[in-house]
């Protein structure tokens, strides 16, 4: 297959994997009936003992025959009241055993403080060693989740035990983001797991009582290179004599080397707080370097390809087009079907729903497609995972394709042999004068558009890859935003035919600046007949960084820079009658921190005024991966 319709001839599993899926949705039961009575299954609490003596509270549900295949879950949220633990019966009542268990510092697991990330590589490697060991474990070993849940099935990977994971909305943190998340990591960081300052709150909750706090504040205005905590400098003298960029490579050398609780304590030390929090996490770049992203702590090390080629177990991985991890859980794909051993590469499989981070993401045509309610496109999530376990187990994960995703506007589920999609071509939309986007090159010069940008009335966020109870991510309309004097909008006439587009999306951007650092901000939308804009994707550059592979440098006011901006990816079809719009500002704000303009200067925020050029010298082009139809 390349970039068909998944056709019912394939296969029963492939035919409710994709094309006939929305008949599956409409039912509510599982497809594979149960072996076994729900007063048959036999669940128990243990206190399993990590290398370092610290007890994780850990539930295990045993179905009457054994010894059996197990699924495995390591969580934060709650070993009872994560997502997926809805199933956990239904998998026992199907023959598996399941083993669910608090991560340390969380739930009925010890210590008493909780260290976001620091502890899983050696935890989750314990706990699969701890399984293996027991008599009613008969070799097989899953792990399901998503989110935090699904990051810590990485370290499970490591195993050579381990038989396959399914992490969901999850990546190892190979792609970069070159600003700051901002809204939704500093109420996770009071709410979740144990420790000083947690509050007994919901999310939700939580996100409405700090709202006010954070819109006044995420301003951006750092410098180049943070200095080196002191405390650091004590404990590491030979730092001094090294460059700020020579610094940040060793320190980040130094912590992938470390244990656990050498991570926590050097977090710690370098951030002055009692325990490590998401927010800790989030400003580490300063200490380490933008390219080092938030959930490359996952399992830090210093060539991603090397520990690419340390996974035993394939990988299901399962992601949303409007879900704020798809460019890292894409980057992450591409890192495994390049560096991953052979067993790794060829039986693994990537699945894209039309959500957003385990919420519903595409809502056009909900009426008439069930699977656009739910988070990862279906409600019956445990029969997807029964199944890939099943097939992983019976050595028929060939009949899965390597690719599955969701096709919105056409509302339907596709597949492909690899990603990106063979056979796509790339096609160049040109920045026109009075809004135009054409596939005609730049004809005679004319002057640039013109916004000003102000950091104390940012372009706000709306909809998109946003995690928020507030902010309701996915495809909303955007019109109106569109519509600010600090945004310019860039528009196709209208397609006389139904285009595809699918695949990465890049913005070559020539523009110019009055401040010394500033952000852009790139975003594509669908423009249906009735005016509605609706957000497909976006993505957003951080000036100083232009250059990832090089050190961070200002600008210097005035002049014209090439600017690429990763807009990620996404999968849509532009009916006919519709139009193709891309708008540029300079803030996704309270999404991303909003840059105050001055590059680390103290003082307070500037406004700037921003120029986007479109002539034959500067030619501004957006970069569209167009799989059928003509533009």
């Amino acid at each position: 297959m390349s970039t068909d319709t998944v056709a019912g001839s394939l296969s029963p599993l492939l035919a409710e994997t994709a094309p006939e899926l929305a008949r599956v949705l409409r039912r509510s039961a599982l497809l594979t009936p149960p072996r076994f009575a729900v007063a048959q299954i036999d669940v128990r609490t243990e206190l399993v003992t990590m290398r370092d003596g610290v007890r994780l509270a850990t539930d295990v549900w045993l179905p009457p025959q054994l010894p059996a295949p197990v699924v495995a879950m390591r969580t934060p949220y709650g070993r009872g009241a994560d997502p997926i633990a809805g199933a956990f019966l239904s998998f026992a009542r199907r023959g598996y055993a399941v083993v669910s268990q608090d991560v340390r510092g969380t739930g009925d697991s010890e210590p008493d403080t909780w260290d976001y990330y620091m502890y899983e590589p050696d935890d989750g490697y314990d706990l699969v060693e701890w399984i293996v060991r027991q008599d009613w474990c008969d070799g097989f070993v899953g792990a399901c989740g998503g989110s935090y849940v699904g990051q810590t099935q990485w370290q499970m990977a490591l195993h050579p035990a381990m038989s396959t994971i399914v992490p969901e909305v999850s990546g190892l943190g190979v792609a970069v983001n070159t600003a700051h998340l901002y809204l939704f990591l500093d109420a996770y960081a009071r709410v979740v797991g144990k420790g000083e300052g947690k509050v007994a709150l919901h999310l939700t909750e939580m996100e409405d009582h700090v709202a006010a706090e954070t819109l006044a504040g995420g301003y951006f205005n750092e410098p180049l290179y943070q200095p080196v905590p002191e405390p650091l400098l004590r404990r590491y003298p030979q730092l001094r004599d090294l460059s700020p960029g020579e610094r940040q490579r060793r320190l980040w050398d130094l912590y992938c080397a470390m244990s656990g609780a050498e991570r926590a304590a050097f977090v710690r030390l370098a951030t002055g707080s009692p325990a490590v929090t998401t927010v800790d996490v989030e400003s580490l770049p300063s200490v380490f370097g933008q390219r080092i992203s938030h959930d490359a702590h996952t399992l830090p090390h210093p060539d991603p390809a090397e520990l690419a080629r340390s996974f035993h177990a394939p990988v299901l991985l399962r992601t949303g087009w409007y879900d704020w991890g798809l460019n890292d859980a894409l980057a992450t794909w591409d890192l495994l079907m390049r560096a991953a051993p052979e067993p790794v590469r060829s039986g693994s499989r990537l699945f894209v729903a039309p959500s957003a981070h385990n919420q519903p993401g595409y809502h056009e045509g909900m009426a008439e497609h069930p699977e656009l309610h739910h988070a990862y496109g279906t409600p019956t999530n445990a029969e997807t995972l029964l199944r890939w376990y099943d097939a992983v187990r019976e050595g028929r994960t060939d009949e899965w394709p390597a690719v599955v995703y969701y096709l919105m506007g056409a509302n339907e589920w596709r597949s492909a042999d690899a990603w990106p999609v063979p056979g796509a071509r790339t096609v160049a939309l040109h920045l026109g004068p009075r809004g135009t986007l054409t596939t005609g090159a730049p004809g005679a010069a004319t002057g640039p558009d013109r916004y000003v940008y102000d950091p104390d009335d940012p372009t706000p966020t709306v909809g998109g890859s946003i995690v928020s109870y507030r902010y309701p991510p996915g495809s909303v309309d955007v019109s109106a935003v569109q519509r600010r004097a600090d945004v310019l909008t860039y528009t196709t006439d209208v397609l006389p035919d139904d285009v595809d587009v699918v695949g990465p999306l890049r913005l070559v951007l020539y523009a110019a600046s009055s401040a010394v650092d500033t952000d852009f901000v790139a975003r594509l939308s669908d423009v249906f007949p009735d005016g509605r804009a609706i957000q497909l994707q976006s993505g957003l550059l951080r000036a100083r960084y232009r250059d990832l592979d090089g050190e961070p440098e200002l600008l210097e006011p005035g002049r014209v820079y090439r600017l690429e901006i990763d807009m990620c990816a996404t999968a849509n079809r532009f009916a006919a009658g519709h139009r193709i719009r891309l708008d540029i500002s300079s803030a996704d704000f309270p999404k991303y921190d909003r840059n105050a303009n001055r590059g680390g200067e103290p003082g307070p925020p500037v406004p700037a005024e921003q120029l986007v050029h479109h002539d034959p010298e500067y030619p501004s082009h957006l970069l569209l991966p167009v799989v059928a139809g003509r533009l």
